[in-house]
């Protein structure tokens, strides 16, 4: 038989002490408060020393450009360009007053016009309001995660070894304590709601589905350590009703399941989040759908419909974006969730950018690969506000509707409201949009014509 030597005991029964010692803080901290909904404020005390050394680092940082005449890099937070609300008739009247002296009634097409498509364009090609909607947010100060922008250049000693500290602590110490979490929620997850989803249905096994959710998602959100703030929660999603929020990240439904119970509804996938969806709908009436269904407009709304029909059931959550954007704007959203008739339950969710970026940006990174950003990130800190509830009103078609509750959230959230389509992300821009400023101007200009046949 092997004998280990007294130095490799020593070693083994340290390594025990240590894993023991770190479960006990793990279990004691973290899990047991994430059981009871309950924090001892560690995360709030942690934000707070972040935002002292990043408020350092970029103090030294203005100090070291200023000594060596360097000019910072300012972004710019509304875009480079400056836009008034107009229509396209009163930039073309101004255009016309300017140029020629004549008004729009006279005569039909005046060239000066020509000018304000070319101006339109050219300030796209600088100022791509959609594109730069998908990448992510410049920040002002330096968090300690990135040294590729112009300010973030060697400026001293101490800042460099600022910065390799940074790295030791999030790869080393706070990596491998995420991973342990995230395993220990999706773990509890899969056991909690298979066993529930044998229990007859009833009472109990509705309160037990929902702590079994709740404490779960809990537990993740403590492996991103997410620090969030939920305002005018009187304002949350009830049963039989819709919560439509503005989308960011995946972990968005992690942010909101936190604090609510939510039938969620997505395509049903294979692999490890299979094994997930198929373990939660067996405690929760989940809307799962196969790839071939999805596609199927009409089918998908007779499911929602019918969901939401029954107001026993949970509040469905929808992200009617339908793609991720960068959290610095709302896009357009679907109107397929508005179409149903029921009761709509606004949600704004906007990320602090200066902790850690949300944004899943799909085309450029991987599930995986995003997942070990957000886990290297320093933190998760987001604001949440849930607004009054939204019924459709008999004037407004469902597109009319969803705008209104987009404009909302954007409002609530400091985020601007944009009428594109978040799909342009990966598609061309329709011809129904150049169709839309072709039928604005032609209506303009035949319109005048036919008003100075009639006189």
């Amino acid at each position: 038989m092997f004998l280990l030597l007294p130095f490799d005991s020593l070693v083994v029964n340290l390594l025990g002490i240590s894993i023991t010692v770190l479960f006990t803080l793990l279990l004691v901290f973290i899990i047991v408060p994430a059981i009871f909904g309950v924090s001892f404020g560690i995360r709030k005390v942690y934000m707070k020393t972040l935002l002292k050394i990043f408020q350092w680092a970029t103090l030294r940082i203005e100090r070291g450009a200023k000594e060596k005449n360097h000019t910072l890099y300012k972004p710019y937070v509304n875009g480079i360009i400056a836009k008034e609300p107009t229509s396209l008739e009163e930039e073309i009247k101004e255009i016309r007053r300017s140029g020629s002296g004549k008004d729009l009634d006279t005569p039909e097409f005046e060239l000066s016009d020509i000018f304000y498509f070319c101006r339109k364009g050219i300030e796209t090609i600088m100022d791509d309001e959609v594109t730069k909607r998908f990448s992510a947010e410049e920040l002002e100060s330096w968090n300690l995660l990135s040294r590729t922008n112009y300010n973030f250049q060697y400026i001293s000693l101490r800042l460099t070894v600022l910065w390799g500290l940074g790295v030791l602590i999030r790869y080393c110490f706070l990596l491998p304590l995420r991973i342990a979490l995230a395993f220990t929620g999706i773990s509890l997850l899969v056991t909690g709601t298979t066993v529930v989803g044998y229990l007859p249905n009833g009472r109990c096994k509705e309160f037990l589905s929902k702590h079994v959710h709740l404490m779960c998602y809990r537990i993740c959100v403590r492996a991103l350590t997410a620090i969030i703030t939920y305002h005018d929660r009187e304002n949350r999603p009830r049963n039989g009703g819709i919560c439509v929020a503005n989308h960011t990240s995946p972990i968005d439904v992690i942010i909101l399941a936190s604090d609510g119970y939510y039938a969620m509804v997505g395509q049903i996938h294979g692999g490890l989040m299979g094994v997930i969806q198929r373990a939660m709908v067996k405690a929760c009436p989940h809307v799962w759908f196969e790839r071939s269904e999805v596609k199927d407009r009409h089918l998908v709304a007779k499911r929602l419909t019918e969901h939401v029909q029954d107001k026993s059931k949970l509040p469905i959550l929808i992200f009617p974006e339908g793609t991720c954007i960068n959290n610095t704007s709302v896009m357009m959203f679907k109107k397929g969730s508005f179409e149903i008739g029921a009761t709509v339950y606004p949600v704004a969710i906007k990320y602090d950018p200066q902790f850690g970026d949300a944004f899943w940006n799909s085309s450029k990174y991987g599930m995986v690969t995003y997942l070990l950003r957000m886990m290297t990130s320093w933190a998760i800190v987001c604001s949440v506000w849930y607004l009054p509830p939204m019924t459709r009103q008999p004037e407004e078609d469902a597109v009319q509707f969803a705008n209104r509750v987009k404009s909302a959230i954007a409002r609530q959230g400091g985020l601007v409201d944009l009428l594109w389509d978040g799909g342009l992300k990966r598609e061309k821009v329709k011809d129904a949009f150049k169709e839309e400023q072709q039928k604005l101007y032609s209506k303009m200009i035949v319109g005048n014509h036919e008003d100075r046949s009639r006189s």
